[in-house]
Parts: C-alpha cells; sequence; structure tokens
C-alpha cells in the first residue's frame, strides 16, 4: 500500500475540506478518468483496492495511472481508553480529496472496457465520482 518514506513531523492535524480543487483536474496520461466530485478523505487501502479492480478488469493490458498519494497520517486512540494522556497512534494514511480532482487515469482501447473498469474502481472508493473521458465521441 501506498504511504509516505519519510515525513517531517509524526502527527497531523485534521484540517478542513472546504473549496474546489484546482490542481490536478485536467488529463496528463490517459484518455478515460475518474473525477471526484465531493470532497472526503480515500485512504492507501481503498486506492490500492481500486487499482486492482481496474488492472483486473482490463486483463493488465493498457495502462493505469493514479493520479492522488496518501500523505495524511490519520491516528486513533485505542477503544475504551479514557480522555486526555496525548494523541493517538498512526493507524493508516489517507489521501485529501476535493472536487474536480482527477484520482485515475486509464489508457485503453476499448471504451467499453475501460469505461466498465472506471466503473468497478468506482465502488471501492468511498466518495462520488464521475467518469470523463479526454475526447468524448459525438
Amino acid at each position: 500500500m501506498l504511504q509516505p518514506k519519510k515525513t517531517k513531523y509524526r502527527k497531523m492535524q485534521k484540517g478542513r475540506m472546504k473549496g474546489h480543487e484546482t490542481r490536478g483536474v485536467n488529463f496528463e496520461f490517459g484518455s478515460y478518468a475518474l473525477k471526484a466530485l465531493e470532497p472526503g478523505w480515500i485512504t492507501s487501502r481503498q486506492i490500492e483496492a481500486a487499482r486492482r479492480a481496474m488492472t483486473r478488469e482490463i486483463k493488465r493490458g493498457g495502462n493505469v495511472w493514479i493520479k492522488i498519494f496518501p500523505d495524511k497520517p490519520i491516528t486513533a486512540k485505542p477503544t475504551e481508553t479514557r480522555m486526555g494522556s496525548g494523541k493517538g497512534n498512526l493507524e493508516y494514511w489517507v489521501a485529501v480529496v476535493k472536487p474536480n480532482r482527477i484520482l485515475f487515469e486509464l489508457e485503453y482501447f476499448d471504451r467499453a472496457t475501460a469505461v466498465h473498469a472506471l466503473e468497478l474502481a468506482a465502488q471501492k472508493l468511498p466518495i462520488k465520482v464521475k467518469v470523463i473521458e479526454k475526447n468524448p465521441v459525438q
């Protein structure tokens, strides 16, 4: 699963997810993409599950690009622990996603298979997403 090799600080504050994304909103590699429609946290496990679903569907043909990286550490205190005594231990990593962000890009020769692969990946994600095309056929 994805996680940073090294960070400046071990723990991070929650932060806010207001507004729309301005970076990472255009195609760079593929012809099909998965675009976020709402804000949220996507864990490294969810990213990996979506990637596996896509690559299985396209049977290791074509290319898949992951355009997000989980670089935010999320901490949690153990269950049935009293309040206080500091911040909890690191549990998992998340990528902060805002609306309009492209999450995955896909290059594949068959449109129907590519769209179906992205729809399968969308089922693994906790936010609403939309399949978009670089040059849709009229």
